[in-house]
């Protein structure tokens, strides 16, 4: 089939208007720490976390004061040992070398412990609303599944969807196709019956295609 993008893009922001960050932050320190933490590990478990691991250490200056012995056992829940020692130690170096602030270009943050261009990206673009598509595995999937990329891998998918979406459009878009593929396009069996983009879907015409010709086999 032939992909209709803008198609797809249209239905993707009626059906999801409400798209937005689902990690708690009210700051780019918070964004920061927060998108660490969610590597690897749900949203939903991040925000158990993060109020009380701000409240205890409500600025940049305060976790890098802190030990990171101290940090471990209130992100523990949130995965490895070694998102703790990143998070202190970045906080560090933003003290050093940024004012104790948190930058806003793609350099400098994934120049950070633990900071990959993914959480660069989704720090650009909730923390300072500059134009990103962070591709996580929802954003993969689901772009990779619908055909508005068509890639083997997270650098090449980004490149194609830069290209494919408007950028204007960049940020909600990274929060259309994560909110699409957690509540619909999920991983293992996706709700193509109830999906409102199935009729615009590569993988849908494909899987339909697929089962056409094995029931014409059957008969």
């Amino acid at each position: 089939m032939r992909v209709n993008k803008s198609a797809i893009l249209a239905q993707l922001k009626e059906t999801y208007p409400e798209a937005a960050p689902e990690l708690d932050f009210t700051n780019p320190y918070e964004t920061l720490v927060a998108v660490m933490l969610s590597a690897q590990c749900t949203d939903k478990q991040v925000n158990k976390v993060t109020p009380a691991l701000f409240a205890r250490y409500p600025s940049i200056k305060d976790m890098a004061e802190a030990r990171i012995e101290d940090v471990y056992p209130m992100v523990k829940s949130c995965g490895f040992k070694s998102k703790a020692s990143n998070i202190v130690e970045t906080c560090r170096l933003l003290m050093h070398n940024h004012g104790g602030d948190v930058p806003s270009d793609m350099k400098s943050l994934v120049a950070l412990p633990g900071v990959g261009q993914k959480t660069a990206n989704v720090v650009m673009a909730s923390a300072f609303h500059v134009p990103a598509i962070a591709v996580d595995t929802h954003v993969f999937r689901v772009s990779n599944r619908l055909g508005l990329a068509n890639a083997k891998n997270v650098g090449d998918t980004e490149k194609q969807l830069q290209k494919a979406i408007p950028k204007k459009d960049w940020i909600d878009a990274h929060h259309w196709l994560i909110f699409h593929g957690r509540r619909v396009c999920k991983a293992r069996n996706p709700a193509c019956e109830i999906c409102t983009l199935r009729t615009l879907c590569k993988h849908a015409d494909a899987e339909q295609s697929k089962n056409s010709a094995q029931k014409g086999a059957e008969a």
